[in-house]
């Protein structure tokens, strides 16, 4: 018995937008989302406030979603957070090898 394939949709946004992500995802079929905190470190990334460096601080979100609807996903993805506008964040997709805990009663899928 062969397993669905998966893919990982990595969206790096500012802090405070990951809502309008996982939102976004959710309606173009995703089940939930991971969102971890972190901070950029691009050449632009550095602002000053009173003469001190502020890190700004970045929310990425993980979403593991079978490969037959990650397009579907990242596009919502990108529509809704609004990708294609300067400093608004980035998304892209990894093609997951291996998946273990994954407790859905999918249909089995032979991968491509």
């Amino acid at each position: 018995m062969e397993g669905i394939a998966y893919d990982l949709i990595v969206t790096i946004v500012n802090k405070g937008r990951a809502e309008k992500v996982m939102e976004a995802a959710k309606k173009a079929g995703a089940e939930g989302a991971t969102i971890l905190y972190g901070r950029g470190s691009g050449i632009h990334e550095k602002a000053k406030l009173f003469g001190i460096v502020i890190e700004p601080e970045k929310e990425i979100i993980l979403t593991l979603v079978p490969a037959d609807i990650s397009q579907e996903v990242l596009e919502s993805i990108l529509k809704e957070a609004e990708l294609h506008k300067p400093n608004k964040g980035i998304a892209f997709i990894v093609p997951v090898s291996k998946v273990a805990g994954i407790n859905h009663d999918f249909t089995i899928k032979k991968q491509q």
